[in-house]
């Protein structure tokens, strides 16, 4: 079997034996939702060496979560709101763990992502309020579910 796939997407076993599994789709979405929150490419040849791979760069960095507003992409200039971007990142930590069978299975990463998409930022304050119905945030009710 041949390893097909863009690489810095494809999940570790695949990259090993060339077997695809629900687990390496969630990696693989996991990467695409770091390149969302940092504004980096999942390979990016122009940074250093230990900045060139997106995943490898922010491993050593999910450990603390001290580090976590330099993982956040600079062009929002740190206007958003801390516990969604740490939410977001443990989401992202957890598609991303070395071992397939860490990972979440997609359904609860849908999960966790509808309750981050329901939190309402209060500018003023700085703060993150919960929104039962947030606009654009259908309901489980309305989506046929």
């Amino acid at each position: 079997t041949r390893v097909m796939g863009t690489y810095g997407y494809c999940a570790p076993e695949y990259a090993m034996t060339g077997q695809l599994t629900l687990k390496s789709d969630v990696y693989s979405f996991g990467v695409v939702l770091l390149e969302i929150i940092t504004g980096r490419k999942a390979i990016d040849n122009s940074k250093s060496a230990a900045e060139q791979n997106l995943v490898a760069w922010a491993r050593p960095l999910f450990k603390d979560r001290r580090k976590f507003s330099q993982m956040a992409d600079p062009m929002l200039q740190g206007q958003y709101p801390s516990r969604g971007l740490y939410q977001a990142l443990a989401v992202a930590a957890m598609c991303v763990q070395e071992q397939a069978n860490m990972r979440p299975v997609i359904a609860d990463v849908v999960t966790a992502l509808s309750y981050l998409a329901s939190q309402r930022h209060d500018h003023n304050t700085q703060t993150v309020q919960n929104s039962r119905l947030s606009p654009g945030t259908p309901s489980r009710a309305r989506r046929g579910r």
